[in-house]
């Protein structure tokens, strides 16, 4: 007899023991445990649209509105309207109210807002060897003076610095490096809520579980709580991708970072470099690019580690003519990524900034329409042409919160499309 055939008449019949469950359950404890610490997803919070990489000898306290204020002159200067730079990148003209000059509109309005989202000050390649004595100077520097921005508040959103790696070469340098910069950060009133550091040229998991010891060693000793600091690892090198037994790198990093790594950054040139490329072709559309990526990206999905695609090295420069090609290729490149769901990217020059917030936001109002109709109509059950999934439906609901974290759409226009506010989206993205 079915052991359902006991219970009320008004109930449904089952076959299995209530034992059967229980053990399955108690079977799969551990996987469970081992899924929510391997796989947590989205962390919930904003993701900058770029990251600026500034040499620390270059840094000032007018870096940021030096780059703002350099990005509108060239704007004014090679665009100075909604149809001049409609006909740069291909975007539709219309009315006066319609795609360009909402996107013109708000790239303007941005960078004299908030020109950089992301600041990472250079003591790598950007920087070079110096004499101990002037990096022990640029490091401190650099801490006083994004301190003081932050208390100010004049500093982007995101900051920190990006230290030498941990080859034996310069490994003891970029430790101290490391020290000396959080170490007057503490001094200085502590450590900014939007703090984020990079490894660069990692190539082995031991060099991750390296800095894992560096973060947990500082936190002991500055009385910091366990886990504060996290890491970006850069990844530019080809073993940091493929490892010498055939297999998949990236998932070694993550799982060795210990929960403290914050975001997988591809190194356009070193990489390109080290896959043989020649100078002419490295590029982040390039094929060995793309398959790096993508490894990446399937590694990283579901972790809360998030991905920042390279830069073009083409520089918006010289003649309108000359600055007009290289605003083309990099809107291009930066539309490419974000299609293929590389969210960030590198930005070297401040000209870069115009075609990059202009790329992010027409990549966002173009779809406003139809991903609010779309989520809608998920909320509403309503149907229409497309079943929407669970899956799609956080897809749709991610998508409107990038375009509200960096300004391309606003709070009151999605709402409006699809009745949800804030928390909302949140609740939906599963954030």
């Amino acid at each position: 007899m079915a052991q359902g055939s006991s219970r009320a008449a008004d109930t449904a019949g089952t076959t299995l023991a209530d034992a059967v469950r229980a053990d399955i359950g108690a079977s799969l404890a551990a996987t469970d445990a081992e899924l929510a610490r391997r796989y947590p997803g989205d962390p919930g919070t904003r993701q900058p649209v770029h990251t600026v990489y500034v040499p620390a000898d270059a840094f000032t306290a007018r870096t940021v509105r030096d780059w703002g204020d350099q990005a509108l002159a060239a704007l004014d200067a090679h665009a100075p309207d909604a149809a001049a730079l409609a006909a740069v990148v291909g975007l539709p003209a219309g009315p006066p109210t319609g795609l360009a000059a909402e996107v013109h509109d708000r790239v303007r309005a941005k960078l004299v807002r908030e020109p950089v989202e992301d600041l990472r000050i250079d003591f790598e390649d950007g920087y070079g060897p110096r004499p101990d004595a002037e990096e022990d100077a640029a490091a401190v520097a650099a801490a006083r003076t994004l301190s003081a921005a932050v208390a100010d508040g004049s500093a982007p959103p995101y900051l920190g610095i990006r230290m030498k790696c941990m080859e034996a070469a310069v490994r003891d340098r970029g430790i101290r490096t490391l020290d000396l910069f959080l170490t007057a950060l503490l001094d200085g009133g502590g450590l900014p809520g939007g703090l984020l550091l990079t490894l660069p040229k990692v190539t082995f998991p031991a060099q991750v579980t390296a800095m894992v010891r560096l973060c947990e060693e500082f936190e002991k000793a500055a009385g910091l709580p366990a886990g504060r600091l996290g890491f970006e690892i850069q990844i530019e090198t080809t073993q940091a991708i493929l490892g010498p037994d055939g297999t998949a790198t990236v998932p070694r990093l993550i799982d060795a970072a210990q929960g403290r790594a914050t975001g997988l950054h591809y190194g356009t040139f070193d990489y390109s470099a080290a896959c043989g490329v020649s100078a002419a072709h490295q590029s982040m559309d390039h094929p060995v690019a793309d398959h790096a990526k993508a490894v990446m990206q399937v590694a990283a999905a579901g972790t809360g580690v998030r991905l920042s695609d390279g830069s073009t090295n083409v520089l918006p420069v010289g003649a309108t003519e000359q600055v007009h090609d290289a605003w083309r290729l990099h809107y291009g490149l930066v539309r490419r990524s974000l299609a293929r769901a590389y969210y960030q990217g590198w930005d070297m020059h401040p000209a870069h900034l115009p075609t990059r917030y202009a790329a992010v936001y027409a990549f966002y109002r173009e779809g406003l329409d139809a991903s609010a109709a779309r989520l809608a109509a998920y909320v509403a059950k309503a149907g229409g042409d497309v079943m929407d999934e669970p899956a799609t439906a956080r897809a749709l609901s991610g998508y409107l919160l990038r375009g509200l974290d960096c300004g391309a759409v606003d709070t009151d226009e999605v709402t409006e499309r699809t009745g949800l506010g804030r928390a909302d989206l949140d609740a939906l993205a599963g954030r």
